[in-house]
């Protein structure tokens, strides 16, 4: 049987999620819903998705929140799109900086909200070839770090994980398969989003500087992704490939 994308809407407007999850079930997709952070958390407990419809305005922990929580805990893969009455574009970076895939402001149109899951989704599961080289389980080891390719987490020298999202451990596989290596954004956008790399244009600079936060890099002195003034980024230490432990 062909798998069918379940999407989470969260959103504490009942007429928002009654019409989106009517929406897209008609489009073929199935659908869950949740008022608040309690039920998100609750029916992740029990259930699997494919990716979370997030609004950022709601009482209590907002989305904002809840997308930082998903981030860092065992849920950190799934794709999260947000939605927000805000304009503000410091919200959105704020709310891409969290950890989001994409970001829609209401009002919106239900098939723009479709095309930008399906978009999502794709560009969350596509692997562009020059990441399809591990994966029997292997150790890149660089600096004071290691990146873990089963569980797709980052290791410190004292072994503790730290989660990464999803375009963060793509974006960080580019890096380390090409260190030394001057990458400007539109290479980047390519390889770690293939034909779909339709964001706007500040996307990369934003997950740089989220995957600089997961390394502990200050972005005026950073020690592993240096911006090279006018043309991009460059991975800036060497790496080790050692095979895991089975």
């Amino acid at each position: 049987m062909d798998h069918v994308d379940h999407i989470l809407i969260v959103d504490d407007d009942r007429e928002i999620r009654e019409l989106v999850s009517g929406y897209l079930q008609k489009n073929g997709l199935r659908t869950s819903v949740a008022a608040d952070g309690r039920q998100m958390r609750s029916f992740l407990e029990a259930n699997a998705v494919d990716l979370i419809v997030l609004d950022v305005m709601m009482p209590g922990d907002d989305g904002l929140v809840l997308c930082r929580e998903l981030r860092s805990g065992r849920h950190k893969a799934i794709p999260i799109l947000m939605l927000t009455a805000r304009t503000d574009e410091m919200d959105r970076i704020l709310g891409l900086e969290m950890g989001a895939d994409d970001y829609l402001a209401k009002p919106f149109a239900a098939r723009e909200l479709l095309a930008r899951i399906k978009a999502v989704l794709r560009r969350t599961r596509m692997m562009p070839p020059n990441l399809q080289i591990s994966e029997a389980g292997q150790l890149l080891s660089f600096g004071d770090w290691r990146l873990d390719t089963v569980a797709r987490h980052l290791l410190d020298k004292e072994g503790t994980a730290i989660a990464l999202s999803g375009a963060e451990y793509r974006l960080l596989r580019v890096f380390i398969d090409h260190p030394q290596r001057v990458l400007n954004r539109d290479q980047l956008l390519s390889m770690t989003q293939g034909r779909d790399a339709d964001l706007f244009d500040r996307s990369i600079d934003l997950l740089v500087s989220r995957l600089r936060q997961r390394l502990g890099d200050d972005a005026r002195e950073p020690t592993y992704i240096k911006t090279v003034r006018s043309e991009g980024y460059v991975f800036s230490v060497p790496v080790e490939i050692s095979e895991l432990r089975q």
